[in-house]
């Protein structure tokens, strides 16, 4: 309605549909409704995918183009004069309207599921091993809607009985069942998601156990063991009953880099002119605050092993980088950083705190070297240090922010640091890179991890 008013001024105006006149407040009443229902069966508003994820938002988008199109083609088929701007004007600012509030939402649902409230109460089920690595990640990410009560273990020999499984240093969980009385379980506690912990159970007992479990109204969540695979890498097919799931190899060229190029190429120009005021600002602190040139120059690593030239803000005094070894206790490590670096001047704390000290790799990104998202470049001392894991960093550009970045920062540790490193490399996708462009916003503003 308020595209309809910007466009034609007042509402009353009319549309000619074989011979009569329509009025537009009515096409207009059409294709909100028809929105609203392409929104419904393209599940956008499945409680699954609320809260985490870009599924809800992917699913708003592709409902979104879907109506647009359709009104579009109907038009032209049926020789209908439908005034285009009025589409024009809809589709960006409905699309943005809905994305963003969507978005509103999610950080007050997110907000309510830290505090346990609209969250699915959880048993997890499993061996002791794989019950703590699932519960781990669970606890990482309350705002996915889950609540973890208690946990079924399924003891190895040898092993002893324990009423507690703890979780990393800070957490706990209590064993509240064995595998052979969940059910049980459930329903004296009161369960909302039966939560399998790898699948190590037969077809037999999944089926048995889904079968009692739909007496009670308990969803069942099997968590695989493959791991680190996000969902449009995983296509399921049934085979006489039998579901097969079908994980596509990673791609690192194709159509999708083309997109990630262009958005990259788009957004930096723009951004670019947009900070450029905050960098004049950032030079004349640097030069005021030490001697010194403003930009620092080092070789890092970048796709495929290649070395290029990363521009940045100079954080410490001159020459600091040769003198790598005096701050480091235990020798050179892959993402190596102390938080009391003595080599870093008052301007270089601060801008690094904020990540101001980035800015210029703007240029680098569209020079070609970087992308505004994927793993960061290190130098040859540390990739000299990757195992063949690890050199999987290289097979996609570096980026200036990424999973890493927008997760914790420097206060994650290597294994968990590698971990999400390797993740977006196997999984990108644009959407993901807009979610993560949005995160860093969040993560640079409160400064945590970065020294």
């Amino acid at each position: 309605m308020l595209a309809q008013i910007l466009w034609l001024e007042l509402p009353g105006h009319h549309v000619l549909v074989a011979g009569l006149g329509i009025p537009y407040t009515a096409v207009t009443a059409v294709l909100g409704f028809v929105w609203l229902i392409a929104l419904g069966t393209n599940q956008s508003r499945s409680v699954p995918m609320l809260g985490s994820g870009t599924d809800e938002y992917r699913r708003v988008i592709e409902a979104t183009f879907s109506v647009f199109g359709l009104f579009a083609a109907c038009a032209m088929l049926l020789k209908i004069d439908l005034a285009r701007g009025l589409l024009a004007v809809a589709l960006p600012l409905g699309l943005f309207a809905l994305l963003a509030t969507r978005h509103l939402w999610r950080l007050w649902l997110r907000g309510q599921r830290s505090l346990g409230a609209y969250s699915e109460r959880a048993l997890l089920v499993g061996r002791t091993a794989d019950v703590a690595f699932v519960a781990e990640r669970i606890l990482k990410a309350p705002d996915a809607g889950y609540r973890l009560v208690g946990a079924a273990i399924s003891a190895a020999q040898g092993e002893n009985e324990a009423s507690s499984l703890s979780i990393g240093r800070a957490h706990s969980i209590p064993v509240i069942a064995d595998p052979d009385n969940i059910v049980e379980a459930v329903n004296r506690h009161n369960i909302d998601a039966v939560i399998i912990a790898g699948t190590d159970e037969s077809r037999t007992a999944l089926r048995e156990l889904g079968w009692a479990l739909g007496e009670t109204g308990t969803v069942l969540v099997v968590a695989s063991n493959v791991g680190d695979i996000s969902g449009p890498r995983i296509n399921w097919r049934p085979v006489e009953g039998l579901p097969l799931m079908r994980i596509s190899l990673p791609a690192f060229e194709g159509s999708k880099y083309i997109l990630k190029r262009a958005f990259d190429v788009l957004t930096t120009g723009v951004g670019l002119l947009c900070v450029l005021p905050l960098m004049l600002l950032v030079a004349i602190a640097i030069r005021l605050d030490s001697a010194g040139p403003v930009f620092f120059r080092q070789e890092r690593i970048g796709l495929n092993g290649k070395p290029f030239w990363i521009l940045k803000f100079r954080s410490m005094y001159t020459d600091a980088d040769k003198d790598v070894a005096g701050v480091l206790d235990s020798g050179m490590r892959v993402f190596y950083k102390a938080k009391c670096d003595p080599r870093i001047t008052k301007v270089g704390a601060f801008i690094r705190k904020y990540s101001l000290d980035e800015l210029p790799q703007l240029w680098n990104v569209l020079r070609g070297d970087m992308s505004l998202v994927g793993p960061r470049p290190q130098i040859n001392e540390e990739v000299a240090l990757y195992d063949s894991a690890m050199n999987r960093r290289l097979l996609v550009k570096p980026g200036i922010t990424g999973l890493w970045q927008v997760s914790g920062r420097s206060d994650l540790d290597l294994n968990e640091s590698v971990r999400l490193d390797l993740y977006y490399t196997e999984n990108w996708s644009l959407a993901g890179d807009l979610t993560i462009i949005m995160r860093t916003v969040r993560a640079v503003a409160k400064g945590s991890g970065a020294y």
